[in-house]
C-alpha cells in the first residue's frame, strides 16, 4: 500500500451548520482541498434507500425517502475515494444533484500542495474510524449552533438552491430541530470535537499552516 502524501480533516455537524462555509474559508485561506461527502449519496431509485412519512395521512407525496439516514449514503466508497486521494494525490469523486436525487457525473480531486484534505459532509462522522484505520486521519471537528440558527440558515440555502418543495423542507426542518441534539452527540461519540465555526477555523487554520510550513 502507498503511503499517504497527504491526511484527512473531517469537519461533521448537523444540515446548515456552516460545515461548507468553514471549508470555504479554509481553501481561500490556506489552499485546502476539500471533498464534499455528501455527493456519495445513493441514487433516487436504489431499494435500499430508507423511507420517512414527514406529515400524517394517506396518499403521495407524504412518505419521501430519508435523507438524514445515513442508510441513503455509501460509506464505504466515500472511504475509498479519501483513500485514492491521500495516496495517490488524485481521485474521481461523484457529483450529486438531490433536487434529482441522483448523481449526473463525475469530477477530479487532486490534493495540490496542501498536506490535508477536509472531507465535509451531513455523514462526516461514519468515515472518522475508517480514516484512522487506514492512518489517514489528522483531525476531526464538529461544527455547532444554536439550532433555531442552523434551522434558519439550512431553510434558506435550500429554498435558495431549490433542493424540494418548501412544504417538504420546512417539515424537515423541524424534524431537524428536534434531532440536532443526538445529531451531535453522535458525532462526538464518533470522535469530532464540538465547536462553532469560528473556533473550528482557528484551530484546523493554524493545524493545516503548521503542517505546510513543515
Amino acid at each position: 500500500m502507498a503511503a499517504a502524501a497527504a491526511r484527512v480533516i473531517v469537519v461533521a455537524g448537523p444540515s446548515g451548520a456552516g460545515k461548507s462555509r468553514l471549508c470555504r474559508r479554509l481553501h481561500d485561506d490556506h489552499g485546502t482541498t476539500t471533498v464534499h461527502l455528501d455527493d456519495f449519496y445513493k441514487d433516487g431509485d436504489d431499494p435500499t434507500l430508507p423511507r420517512v412519512r414527514l406529515a400524517p395521512g394517506p396518499g403521495p407525496g407524504h412518505e419521501v425517502v430519508d435523507w438524514d439516514d445515513a442508510a441513503a449514503w455509501s460509506r464505504d466508497d466515500a472511504l475509498d475515494a479519501l483513500d485514492r486521494l491521500c495516496r495517490e494525490g488524485v481521485a474521481d469523486v461523484p457529483v450529486y444533484d438531490i433536487s434529482r436525487d441522483g448523481r449526473v457525473g463525475t469530477r477530479r480531486v487532486s490534493v495540490g500542495r496542501s498536506p490535508y484534505v477536509v472531507a465535509e459532509g451531513l455523514f462526516a462522522q461514519e468515515v472518522i474510524d475508517g480514516c484512522r484505520e487506514r492512518g489517514l486521519l489528522a483531525d476531526a471537528v464538529c461544527v455547532r449552533n444554536h439550532r433555531l440558527v442552523t434551522f434558519w440558515r439550512r431553510l434558506r440555502r435550500d429554498l435558495r438552491e431549490h433542493r424540494k418543495p418548501p412544504m417538504v423542507l420546512l417539515r424537515r426542518g423541524w424534524r431537524l430541530v428536534r434531532a440536532e441534539p443526538e445529531v451531535v452527540r453522535h458525532a462526538v461519540a464518533r470522535g469530532a470535537a464540538p465547536m462553532t465555526s469560528r473556533q473550528a477555523y482557528r484551530r484546523l487554520g493554524d493545524m493545516v499552516a503548521r503542517g505546510r510550513a513543515a
